[in-house]
């Protein structure tokens, strides 16, 4: 099994739904639909409150190059445009839609044996966005600068608790394996990996299962033919699945510091979206629903469910049996990278992979108190960075010292603040110093 320098091994929780087979969400009467659930420009509203809509209708253009059209996720009526606070407690605009129970609903026409310039045009049509957490838009990933000759599919879903990769290359293999190959064509590289990690075995057999895809293994690699897709089984380690992790443990090449994957040759997709290209362009499907794990045992059913987007994660809760009595923290995405909630007043974007209420045995709720200079969090940080400092500096208001000692090229994966055992906020240190770092800008 292959791996990265630093890391750790946290327990991953995923009994809870590595079972549970996807599952649709009923519809719900009320949908707010964020315009900024990508990387860059919110996209533009193209429709009015009055207007009705179907079901996969264009809603929200795209209003610069890093920027991401917008579907609607049911067939309804706009009821305006208002603003409402996202996962983060940002007032973020919303397209409020209400839907009337009719069936309709919108394609683009099927592609067959597209070239890449076509590929690529679909994926921008459809609002394919990263759908691993980032939210980058997909077809200016694959326009990149740099030549590249090696994609690497991300199935490594290091996060504890979320299964909703691991569910789909189950379920979905032969439309996430096609996928992955459309993406391949769509930058012209025969070079491709999917890394997955050691606890994934049901979907590393269901994988190797299928035509044209190979394992890591010298005599695999023997007989490699051009355009095989080779499965590579990653130790497993957090955070294996970060962009720069797992580059290094699939390829052995290292992204410099502020550099792309491009800047060594590659680019890195995750599992949802290359399903998401296989639907856009085999079925003309725009991308305006995705997979979520929603789990912790503060759940009373923890299941797997695919969700449209703009769906409140209260109909969410309600679904899977309500919230326990003991759930201490609400969580979007999984629990080392994602956003504690205030409540559940939010409702769901492409990028939400995941929903958790953890419980009083699962998420520590003791308050922080002075380092102790241990040296644990730069023995685990796998940007090799020193986050105590970050952390000091931050806290008495020195952002440019912060900024020395690397805030900027920390990608937020927690690691420090799960080892510190002064349990210092050191990740939400690293958010403030980006945050003034941009404000000074």
């Amino acid at each position: 099994m292959k791996t990265f320098r630093g890391g750790f091994h946290v327990p991953d929780n995923k009994a809870l739904t590595a079972e549970a087979a996807i599952e649709q969400m009923p519809a719900v009467t009320d949908y707010y639909v964020s315009l900024s659930q990508h990387i860059g420009k919110p996209a533009q509203p193209v429709v009015n409150a009055g207007d009705e809509v179907v079901e996969g209708q264009l809603i929200a253009q795209a209003s610069s190059f890093v920027s991401a059209n917008i579907h609607s996720p049911v067939c309804g009526e706009v009821v305006e445009i208002v603003k409402r606070k996202n996962a983060q407690g940002a007032a973020i605009e919303c397209i409020h839609i209400k839907a009337n129970g009719k069936q309709d609903k919108f394609s683009y026409p099927p592609l067959s044996d597209p070239m890449p310039q076509q590929i690529v045009q679909r994926i921008a049509e459809a609002g394919i966005v990263g759908m691993g957490g980032a939210g980058f838009p997909t077809a200016v990933k694959l326009q990149p600068k740099d030549p590249v000759d090696a994609l690497i599919i991300n199935a490594a879903e290091c996060e504890p608790y979320l299964n909703c990769d691991n569910r789909l290359m189950i379920e979905r293999t032969e439309g996430f394996l096609a996928g992955v190959r459309l993406i391949a064509k769509a930058i012209g590289v025969s070079d491709i990996y999917i890394g997955i990690e050691a606890n994934k075995m049901e979907a590393y057999n269901k994988l190797l299962s299928q035509e044209g895809v190979i394992a890591d293994s010298k005599e695999a690699l023997a007989s490699k033919k051009d355009g095989d897709i080779v499965v590579v089984l990653l130790k497993k380690k957090y955070p294996q699945g970060a962009e720069k992790t797992i580059i290094k443990a699939c390829v052995n090449r290292e992204v410099p510091v502020g550099g792309l994957p491009a800047a060594v040759g590659c680019i890195v997709d995750n599992v949802g979206t290359a399903y998401a290209v296989y639907d856009a362009v085999v079925n003309g499907a725009p991308l305006y629903k995705r997979l979520m794990t929603v789990s912790g045992r503060g759940i009373a059913a923890p299941k797997n469910l695919e969700v449209a987007i703009g769906t409140p994660l209260s109909s969410i809760v309600e679904l899977c049996g309500g919230l326990a009595d003991n759930t201490v923290k609400l969580v979007s995405g999984g629990p080392m990278m994602g956003f504690s909630l205030i409540d559940l007043d939010v409702t769901t974007t492409k990028t939400d992979s995941g929903f958790l209420a953890l419980t009083d045995t699962e998420a520590s709720t003791v308050l922080p108190t002075p380092c102790i200079n241990c040296g644990r969090c730069a023995s685990v940080c796998p940007m090799k960075l020193m986050p105590m400092y970050i952390d000091f500096y931050t806290t008495v208001g020195d952002t440019d010292s912060a900024i020395k000692y690397g805030a900027l090229n920390c990608f937020e994966c927690g690691t420090c603040a799960y080892v510190c055992p002064a349990k210092r906020p050191i990740v939400q240190s690293v958010r403030l110093t980006k945050m003034k770092a941009k404000e000074k800008k």
